[in-house]
């Protein structure tokens, strides 16, 4: 997370800020329900844990972590904690084969908060996303790992242009992708139209 450690990105409808230590409780609340864990592939966690795991992943060089507010709530609370509404991760890596390396960026989002679901804010959060890794870190090349149950998650990506790629019977999981290339590159910024990325207070 050190990469987006002071960075803000404000759309229509959300801001994504860095995780920070205040934001654990709530969190934490979220990890406590069995289908959230299940969805995000998590394990259950302590609080002393969930602070602990905030702490390492403020150090990870390969991890983007957000936390997504409302920003209607936002502009009226001005409190980050009370607007907490999901999360949103980028994981990144090196891929493919001695003579052509590509970065990727593994996508993870999370809308928890249920009053906000179903309303297109998946797709906004995965766009923000995408034009932050495609403009800030370069990344040429997109994933998402997604339950096999998740089927909204899966057309949403599908929407978004990416394909299937592989499916894991083990781990219940299908795996889509999309190469970053001009023609993606103008569909994300076309679908982003109210973008701005800015500096906020560092993590802590």
């Amino acid at each position: 997370m050190r990469l987006n450690s002071s960075t803000q990105i404000i759309s229509d409808n959300v801001v994504l800020v860095p995780y920070r230590k205040e934001h654990v409780p709530k969190y934490h609340k979220w990890m406590e329900n069995e289908e959230l864990r299940e969805q995000t592939a998590s394990e259950r966690l302590t609080l002393e844990e969930e602070y602990a795991m905030q702490q390492t992943w403020l150090h990870d060089d390969n991890k983007c972590t957000f936390i997504v507010l409302d920003k209607e709530s936002m502009g009226g609370t001005n409190d980050e904690s009370e607007s907490m509404i999901g999360d949103a991760n980028l994981y990144l890596n090196v891929s493919g084969d001695d003579e052509v390396e590509q970065l990727t960026g593994e996508i993870g989002l999370m809308v928890a908060e249920p009053q906000f679901r179903g309303r297109g804010l998946g797709k906004e959060i995965a766009l923000c996303l995408m034009r932050y890794g495609i403009e800030s870190i370069g990344i040429q090349r997109f994933r998402a790992v997604i339950s096999m149950k998740n089927e909204i998650s899966i057309k949403m990506f599908e929407k978004l242009d990416f394909a299937k790629e592989s499916e894991s019977e083990v781990f219940k999981e299908v795996t889509l992708t999309r190469t970053v290339d001009d023609n993606f590159i103008r569909f994300v910024r076309c679908s982003t139209s109210v973008y701005q990325e800015c500096s906020t207070r560092p993590n802590e």
